[in-house]
């Protein structure tokens, strides 16, 4: 397919380019491009740093796959179009336009930089040498592969609960060469390959913490959150219940909540990104300055704001910890602030420390302690209640107002609820919802451009067509045959 020769041609560039004179190498010690050649254990650190800069590009967890979790899950609404991103509020995605074809071009280019990893590593394996840190960086590039796979076939394809018989994504899983033309693989074969490639890693990683990278632990949760989307419960609970039980990881305190988004790598966070000032910060246009108010700080959106739903539901208790990171979005009024804006991913209210010069480069929080509790209690709800209401209960304890869950109390709508208070703004809600088939109500009554939406205000998320993306058309121009692969309705 045209759209992979071109990621070819440029792997192939990067390796002639590294093979050039001293004199012309310019790239860093401790990263480079992934498609780079690797000899040894320092070559293949050095791309493993590269991967991990890889995964907090803009269409990835830099900002727009948080986004679109977000902002199509309800908890978000929209003051009005036209600020950037609001059709994946709108739902106005066509094959031609407003496709987001970042999220395939992106991730594709990053799954190829994890085959040249470890089809490399391979390489130096079967010439007999190895090494256990050559055995940690490969199950790093297949856990990544893996996480890459499951965030692609979720953008794409149908939930596996709804059809796992379904179009997914195609399967590339090596080097290719420029004449590839893959078709998409079904639903399910995409989960199976995901579930393989982190079956294969999990040996392979150190299981101490290793900030801004992939562990043992990391690899674990990536399971959780794949088997509660295949409704393998007893899978995703002993998962979760690994990482739990291990003790490497602590819940925040309702005191430490608060901080945690100032500091780097704190006591929940399972897997990280790191963000620095011109290394992979977007400044104003990343995800912390979308979420601001309009005039909170120079260069702020204001495009998202919180939901009144999820409002009503924070508001449950006035003295939830989570309070404490909102602030007053441009809906707001004198004398009554709608307390709608986000202030995670600028570091709090403080934009304190190294990240103060710049206030969108907070680190990205892709897996915390507190999720992997959740799926542990959606997990056994059905199974064991009493263990369902304690796990619960350990992240309800935010809302200290609250009667704590019991056995005869807890539902599943009580964890979504809490899932969403907690996860706010992490990219989560939606994924939840779809793959539960719950219908999602949108508070339009905020986006003053309304006739830009194109779906209902209250969406059947088991029957809309838009619940998925298009395949993007300049894929399709390069790759005819994959018309006849279109999603329906498209």
């Amino acid at each position: 397919m045209k759209k992979f020769k071109y990621i070819i041609v440029l792997m192939i560039g990067a390796v002639l380019f590294t093979a050039c004179d001293d004199f012309l190498d310019r790239q860093p010690t401790n990263s480079a491009n992934s498609a780079t050649s690797i000899l040894d254990e320092a070559d293949a650190k050095v791309a493993v740093n590269g991967l991990m800069r890889r995964m907090i590009s803009t269409d990835y967890y830099g900002r727009n796959f948080i986004m679109y979790a977000d902002a199509k899950g309800g908890d978000l609404a929209i003051r009005r179009s036209g600020r950037g991103l609001d059709a994946l509020y709108t739902f106005s995605h066509t094959q031609q336009t407003n496709n987001y074809s970042g999220y395939w071009s992106d991730l594709y280019t990053t799954i190829l930089q994890t085959n040249n990893i470890i089809a490399n590593i391979e390489k130096i394996e079967a010439e007999g040498y190895t090494s256990s840190s050559l055995t940690h960086y490969k199950g790093q590039a297949l856990t990544a592969r893996a996480l890459l796979y499951f965030d692609l076939v979720r953008i794409y394809g149908k939930p596996y609960t709804l059809d796992k018989g379904a179009l997914g994504v195609p399967l590339v899983l090596d080097v290719p060469d420029a004449s590839l033309q893959p078709l998409r693989d079904n639903v399910d074969a995409v989960y199976s390959q995901v579930v393989a490639d982190l079956k294969a890693a999990e040996p392979m990683l150190v299981k101490t913490r290793q900030n801004g990278h992939i562990n043992y632990y990391t690899n674990i949760a990536i399971q959780a959150r794949v088997y509660l989307h295949m409704n393998n419960l007893s899978g995703a609970l002993a998962a979760a219940e690994t990482i739990i039980n291990s003790g490497v990881y602590s819940l925040y305190t309702n005191e430490g909540w608060v901080t945690a988004w100032e500091n780097e790598f704190g006591s929940e966070s399972i897997f990280e990104l790191s963000m620095r000032d011109n290394e992979g910060s977007l400044g104003t246009a990343s995800l912390g300055y979308y979420l601001m108010a309009l005039g909170k700080v120079t260069g702020a959106s204001g495009q998202f704001m919180a939901s009144g739903y999820f409002l009503d539901r924070l508001g449950e208790d006035p003295d939830d910890i989570r309070w404490a990171l909102m602030d007053y979005d441009e809906a707001s009024e004198p004398g009554n602030e709608r307390m709608g804006a986000c202030m995670k991913y600028v570091g709090g209210h403080a934009l304190m420390g190294d990240k103060g010069a710049n206030a969108g480069s907070a680190n990205i929080k892709v897996i915390r302690l507190s999720e992997i509790y959740l799926i542990a209690a959606e997990a056994a709800l059905t199974s064991n209640a009493n263990k369902a209401a304690d796990y619960l209960n350990a992240i309800r304890k935010r809302s200290p107002n609250l009667e704590p869950a019991t056995a005869a109390t807890i539902t599943l709508d009580m964890i979504l609820d809490e899932k969403s208070k907690e996860l706010f703004a992490e990219g989560n809600r939606y994924w939840d919802m779809i793959r539960l088939g719950k219908p999602i109500e949108y508070d339009d009554e905020f986006n003053i451009t309304a006739s830009a939406l194109t779906r209902d205000k209250i969406m059947d998320t088991k029957t809309f067509f838009k619940v998925i993306l298009p395949i993007p058309q300049i894929e399709i121009d390069a790759n005819p045959d994959m018309q006849q692969q279109q999603n329906p309705g498209y």
